[in-house]
């Protein structure tokens, strides 16, 4: 049986976050494009743009076979050309993520087009505490233990729970298409809609 998380399935997943006030002057699909090429990604990436707009929290994915499944999660922990160049383009830190149930978590933080900090955390590397043998240790301490895991921390620099990390990739969004020749999109609204 798989682990469940708000009645979904834990599936593996990544991408870039950042927490924005305003898409107005963001030439996103010129930075993604940019990326594209920097990243070797393939052409026909798409670019996936979700919000949680009670705390303007952005999501961004590229689409496309290298990013699928669970191995495809594992794309994020090498190619951070979109992070860079956002982070520079706009002057805020942008968080490169893995989460992939089955191994590991993990977080980079990039700042000025420069990886300024980060870490991974080994599932199979984590030590439980003593009192789990005592029958003390409940998934309340467990969920409390997370807190302090790089998805739990990230969650509290952006003022979510970990949880609302962890289903942000299923939460609606706008698509882009990278390898044509459309012009840059009018994103502001997807900051105005509040998720649930």
């Amino acid at each position: 049986m798989r682990p469940h998380i708000g009645g979904h399935p834990l599936e593996a997943h990544g991408g870039y976050l950042i927490r924005i006030e305003s898409l107005g002057d963001l030439h996103l699909m010129e930075l993604a494009r940019r990326a594209l090429v920097q990243d070797g990604a393939p052409a026909d990436s798409l670019l996936t743009v979700s919000v949680y707009g009670r705390r303007k929290v952005l999501r961004l994915a590229l689409d496309g076979p290298h990013t699928a499944g669970r191995r495809g999660s594992h794309w994020y922990s090498e190619h951070h050309a979109l992070a860079r160049l956002l982070s520079q383009e706009m002057g805020i830190t942008v968080h490169s993520y893995v989460y992939d149930p089955q191994e590991y978590e993990e977080v980079l933080a990039f700042g000025g087009g420069q990886h300024v900090g980060g870490e991974r955390l080994l599932y199979d590397e984590v030590e439980l505490p003593e009192c789990l043998e005592e029958g003390e240790f409940d998934d309340a301490a467990f969920e409390q233990m997370q807190t302090r895991w790089p998805l739990g921390h990230l969650a509290w620099v952006y003022g979510v729970e970990r949880e609302l990390l962890l289903r942000l990739h299923r939460m609606p969004g706008t698509r882009l298409t990278l390898n044509g020749t459309e012009t840059e999109p009018r994103l502001e609204h997807l900051l105005r809609g509040v998720a649930a």
